[in-house]
C-alpha cells in the first residue's frame, strides 16, 4: 500500500503514561496500519500489560538498549512505507494521521513532515521559547543549535530514514537531533503549523534529566556531521561555528568543575575548527 503507516512506540517502565499514548494512536480519524511496541527492558510488567490490554498491538521485548536501539528495531520489524514515531510519555491528538498524510498528498515533494505541538509541564500546559519554534522547508541551520523536530510529531518516508542510516545507537541522548541533522542537511521538510500532539514534560524519567549537559551529545553529533561528507560549503561552514559556540560552552563548564582533561578536550576542538 502506498500510504502504508506504521508506528513505533519505545518504551521503559511507562505503563503510567503508554495507556494514553496508545489510546491516542487508537483514537486517529485515519487508523495506522500496524502498531509496534518496542520493549526497552522494562521491569514493570510492560510486555504483558499491553497484551492484554491492547492485543492487536505487536510487541517488541529487548534487554535495555536505549531509545534509539528500540525504535530502530521498530523500524525493522515494520514495513510501512510512512513511519510514525511517537514516545510512549507523548499523546497524539485525533486527526494527526489524516493530517500529515493528506498534506504528503497535495506536496509530494516531501518525504517528512512535522507539526505544531502542544506542551504540557507537571500537568499545566506552557507555552514555547521563540527558540523552539518549529519551521518548514530548508532547515538544517535551524536544527544546529537544539533539536528542531519533535519524534512524536514526524510522519516520514523509510526510504529516507534508512538513507539517513537511522537512529544512532552510540548517542545515549540528542540522538533525534543528530538524525534531524542528517536528514535535513540534503531535504526540505513539510511543516504543518497546527498542533497535532501533546508533549508531556516535567518527569524523573526524562532522557534530559538523566543526562547532564545535553550539549556533550549535540557536539558528537555535530562531529558525525563534519566528517559524512553531507555538507554543502554552506552548512560546513555553519555546523563548524555551532561546534565551537558548543564547545566553548562545554570547556568553561568543565573547568568550572575543575575537570581539566574534558576542558583540554573542547580547547582541542575549538582550535580545530577555528
Amino acid at each position: 500500500m502506498p500510504e502504508s503507516v506504521s508506528v513505533i512506540i519505545p518504551t521503559y517502565n511507562r505503563i503510567h503514561t503508554l495507556g494514553r499514548a496508545l489510546d491516542s494512536v487508537f483514537s486517529q480519524s485515519r487508523l495506522p496500519d500496524e502498531i509496534c511496541v518496542v520493549d526497552d527492558g522494562s521491569t514493570d510488567g510492560t510486555a504483558a500489560w499491553i497484551k492484554q490490554r491492547f492485543p492487536a498491538v505487536t510487541t517488541l521485548a529487548q534487554e535495555n538498549r536505549g531509545v534509539s536501539s528500540a525504535r530502530n528495531r521498530g523500524v525493522e520489524a515494520t514495513s510501512g512505507r510512512w513511519i510514525a514515531f511517537l514516545d510512549s510519555d507523548d499523546e497524539w491528538l485525533p486527526d494527526k494521521l489524516e493530517k500529515q498524510l493528506q498534506a504528503l498528498r497535495d506536496n509530494p515533494q516531501y518525504q517528512l513532515v512535522h507539526t505544531e505541538e502542544i506542551w504540557i509541564r507537571n500537568g499545566v500546559r506552557v507555552n514555547q521559547m521563540d527558540k523552539h519554534r518549529k519551521q518548514g522547508g530548508e532547515i538544517f541551520e535551524k536544527c544546529l543549535p537544539m533539536c528542531a523536530i519533535s519524534p512524536s510529531s514526524v510522519l516520514l518516508d523509510r526510504e529516507l530514514l534508512l538513507a539517513a542510516g537511522g537512529f544512532d545507537e552510540d548517542l545515549p541522548a540528542c540522538e533525534d537531533y543528530d538524525l534531524w541533522l542528517k536528514i535535513c542537511s540534503r531535504n526540505p521538510v513539510l511543516y504543518l503549523e497546527q498542533a497535532l500532539i501533546k508533549k508531556y514534560g516535567g518527569h524523573e524519567d526524562q532522557l534530559s534529566r538523566k543526562h547532564w549537559g545535553m550539549d556533550r551529545f549535540r557536539v558528537q553529533a555535530l562531529i558525525n556531521i563534519l566528517q559524512s561528507g553531507l555538507l554543502s560549503v554552506g552548512h560546513y561552514q555553519a555546523a563548524q561555528a555551532m561546534l565551537v559556540e558548543k564547545s566553548n560552552i562545554l570547556k568553561t563548564g568543565a573547568e568550572k568543575r575543575g575537570n581539566g582533561k574534558r576542558a583540554e578536550y573542547y580547547q582541542q576542538l575549538i582550535e580545530q575548527h577555528s
